[in-house]
């Protein structure tokens, strides 16, 4: 059956200690060789077993593929709950979360970047991006237009139906004018927190024509203009990286953020002109295209080291044990 919503991260965070031990620490810089005249792809004395053997994973043997350019691809990870902001603290390098106003957002960034901080890692090694929708037409007046007909095409129930599947909760069973309380939910737990009380309490009518057009996150409507000047008061006052495009329909919701608002980031120096060289790691943070040193992985890249410290560690609880 589907683990309970913390255990889902216990078992994330030893997947991605496989992952790292795959990715960085089975085969050594130089492993790979392509020596087409000697016949030699790979020298093997620099490729090794990962020896794995945890509580949800066992994997004894090596990665079957050479390392990428970036060895680990860039950690994008979805959590607000308590144990999901631990995890990303401790392992994402972008985050993405779907608050619904500039004071939980600020929260939540905040936090992000203490318990990273804590963590032991350089807090702007990860870029939090927030979920939001936009309505971008060439005035506000007809952005205004284009939102009120998105609007009518809208299913109350359906819209509850959609957030039913995201919290968990069914609303089936609340009137329209109910507010929404915290309830125990094996769903997405921040979402729940976010309407629940933690900034307002919402009602249920409220929640409905909230995810109606683009899910929880907030919905900006106007002209391009119009739209920067919010994006970027967004940006000054909690502290976000950037934001994760939600639609309201598709393509074209897409197409006028790129035709229309991206010229006018661009004219204010907000958004970039031509992309950086090298790996997408290169391309956010411009320091190489591996993980940084002050991230977890760091420490598998030894995978031989590793291998030691945790027999050494699984004798030193068996030598408890029997002494208990």
């Amino acid at each position: 059956g589907l683990k309970t919503h913390d255990n889902r991260y216990e078992v994330a965070a030893e997947y991605v200690e496989v992952l790292y031990k795959l990715f960085e620490g089975s085969w050594e810089e130089g492993a790979v060789r392509r020596d087409p005249v000697r016949g030699i792809f790979t020298d093997p004395s620099k490729v090794h077993e990962i020896g794995h053997k945890g509580k949800f994973f066992e994997v004894p043997g090596y990665h079957l593929s050479e390392p990428s350019p970036q060895r680990t691809p860039v950690l994008y990870q979805a959590g607000a709950s308590g144990p999901g902001k631990a995890f990303a603290a401790a392992h994402a390098e972008c985050v993405f979360v779907g608050a619904p106003t500039k004071s939980l957002l600020k929260a939540y960034v905040s936090e992000i970047r203490q318990k990273a901080a804590a963590a032991g890692r350089d807090p702007k090694n990860i870029l939090i991006y927030n979920l939001t929708t936009l309505i971008v037409d060439e005035s506000d007046e007809k952005a205004r237009k284009r939102f009120e007909e998105y609007q009518s095409y809208t299913s109350y129930d359906g819209s509850l139906v959609f957030m039913s599947g995201w919290t968990g909760i069914d609303f089936g069973q609340y009137a329209p004018t109910d507010a929404l309380k915290k309830v125990e939910t094996n769903a997405i737990v921040s979402m729940v927190e976010h309407f629940a009380g933690k900034d307002k309490a919402w009602t249920v009518e409220e929640l409905a024509k909230w995810g109606g057009i683009g899910g929880v996150g907030p919905v900006f409507v106007g002209s391009p203009s119009t739209i920067a000047d919010i994006l970027q008061e967004w940006v000054d006052e909690t502290g976000v990286d950037g934001f994760n495009l939600a639609y309201a329909v598709t393509p074209e919701s897409f197409e006028a953020a790129v035709d229309l608002l991206v010229p006018e980031l661009q004219k204010r120096g907000v958004y970039p002109t031509a992309y950086k060289p090298g790996t997408l790691r290169e391309k956010l943070f411009g320091d190489g295209p591996y993980l940084s040193r002050t991230h977890p992985a760091d420490g598998y890249r030894d995978i031989e080291a590793v291998k030691r410290r945790e027999a050494e560690r699984a004798s030193a609880l068996r030598l408890k044990s029997v002494n208990a």
